[in-house]
This record gives C-alpha cells, structure tokens and sequence, in this order.
C-alpha cells in the first residue's frame, strides 16, 4: 500500500494570509511536506509560492512592506473594482511567470467563483499566475478575470478554506488554515479607523486625490444632512466593504468546516489584523509559526502515521 498523501488547505483571509507563511515553515520544520496544496484567495498566492519555489523570496519581500508601498501597488481604477491588481501580479511575476500547474510537482489548485452562476471553480489547469490572479480577485476591490469565456472572482465566496478540493487533489490528511475569524473584543491595536485617519493614511497614495474627491462627491449626494465632524467619523467606504466580506467569509467557513471537517484546523490568533494591513506581515508570519507549533504534538503523530519508516 502507498502512504497516506498529506495536503493543506490554505484558506483566504487578505493581509492576514501572510500566517500562511509561517504554518507551511512551521510544516516544513517538522518534517511534514505537503503533497498537494490547495488555496483560496491570499491562500492560493501563497501556496502557489511554496509551489514554485518562490516562498522565501515572497516572505523576504512581504516583511520589508511598509504601509506607503502597499500603497503604492494599489493601481486605482474605477470599472470592476477600485483596484487594477495588475502591479501586485507584475511582483509576483518576477519569481512564478511562465510556470504551468501541470508542470509542478506538487499538485496544486485554487478556488475562484463564477460571477454570473454563483459556482464554484476548481483552478487546476494552466499558468499558476492565472490561477492566483482569478482566486484573490475580491468583488469591488479587485478586477474580476475572465476565464474561459467567463469572469471569475474570489474563491472566499463559495469555499473560504479548501478542504474539498485538497481531498479532490489526491490528500488522504489534511490541515486547513482558517483565517476567518472575527474577534471577539474590539481592543486598542485593531480598532477602527476613523474616516479622518484613514483620510491621512491613503494621502500618500499617488491617485489619492483623484479616489477622494469622486467619494466625497458621491458622500456628499447620499449624506446631505451630516456635518464634516459627523462624515469624518463614519467608516470609510472600503472598510464596510472589506469588513462586511470577512463577516460573509466568516460564516460561510463555519458552514464547510461542519460539513468538510480536516484532520487539523490551524486557527492563527491574528483577528486583529486587519484585512487590508498587509504591512503587518511579521506579525501574521510570526502568529501563523506558532499556532502551528502549538499543534506539535498531533502533528508528530499525523507524521508517524504518513511517514512510518522515517521515524524514530
């Protein structure tokens, strides 16, 4: 008989995907090599690194991030969402361009969601890049993606943390990584930011001027009665949006996990990490690390169980 095939299942989570990082080092460091990896959203990225070969450079490019670079990646446009993703891509490209899925050794796939059915998608077939650029393609943030004569959007709509399709891809065990959750006390480091701070952070970003006046403008039309005290207090607009999203993502993940339960559900304490902050990557590289080291022990034994005749 073959060994049981390990897989994980690396789920969405935005800038808080970056813990993905640290649980497949954590992974590595106890001897536990994926045999198929399975991403959505943040999850694919990541995963499709590890695949490729390309993880320690992305680790080495996301911990020097500050918050006026990420800014500076965002490529505003107005049609399919607020941002291109073209310069994200353009990134990653310079260390997975050209690599075709059926090409790794690894298997590798990731979630998309077809915009106009709701369904969906299992991207195992085609360049990496592509399968990444369709699956993080958040709905009103960044630009959905045709695919085969359809527009793909984020994976996190249907199946946040992939467990069904880790197993379709072959895993006998699998370890999901959950990123969903919302925190439970609202405390000083992940409050909210007001529209006025949030005014100061994005000031720095080269097309701010252009995004804020057509928001304003569109605030000023829906909000006619309220004061500029009152209006700089409000959540922003990308915050509602982005918020409301991971509040979905969070019960839908609740919803699969019940049904498509993994062997481990790794569960990183990084709630407080705002779904945007992807400069906070040490911080989520370093909570992913050790949430999974905390499972040590039935990692071992998962190990044992895979890997018999390599265990003392």
């Amino acid at each position: 008989m073959s060994r049981p095939r390990f897989g994980v299942a690396l789920g969405g989570g935005a800038a808080r995907g970056w813990a993905h990082i640290g649980v497949l080092q954590a992974l590595m460091e106890l001897g536990l090599k994926p045999d198929v990896v399975a991403g959505t959203s943040i999850g694919a990225l990541v995963g499709g690194a590890h695949v490729t070969g390309y993880l320690d450079e992305l680790e080495r490019w996301v911990r020097s991030l500050s918050w006026q670079e990420v800014l500076g990646m965002l490529d505003l446009r107005l049609s399919g969402g607020l941002i291109g993703g073209m310069k994200v891509i353009g990134r990653l490209a310079e260390g997975m361009e050209g690599v075709d899925i059926a090409t790794l050794e690894t298997p590798f796939g990731a979630v998309a969601t077809d915009m106009e059915t709701g369904r969906e998608v299992w991207l195992r077939e085609g360049a990496v890049l592509d399968a990444i650029r369709a699956s993080i393609a958040l709905p009103g943030l960044f630009s959905p993606v045709m695919r085969e004569d359809r527009w793909l959007v984020d994976g996190g709509l249907v199946n946040p943390i992939p467990v069904s399709l880790c197993r379709a891809l072959g895993a006998d065990l699998v370890v999901a990584v959950d990123l969903t959750r919302l925190p439970y006390v609202r405390n000083q480091k992940g409050r909210r930011k007001s529209g006025r701070e949030m005014k100061t952070m994005l000031e720095q970003w080269p097309q701010a001027d252009r995004m804020f006046n057509l928001l304003q403008s569109i605030t000023n039309r829906l909000q006619p009665g309220r004061d500029e005290e009152e209006k700089a207090e409000l959540p922003s607009m990308m915050e509602v949006m982005i918020k409301s999203l991971g509040i979905m993502t969070s019960r839908i993940s609740m919803s699969r996990l019940a049904g498509e339960p993994p062997e481990l559900l790794v569960v990183p304490k990084i709630a407080d990490i705002n779904l945007m902050e992807f400069h906070r990557a040490n911080e989520a590289i370093e909570a992913g690390y050790e949430e999974t080291m905390r499972h040590r022990p039935e990692l071992e034994n998962m190990r044992r169980f895979i890997q018999p005749d390599e265990v003392e």
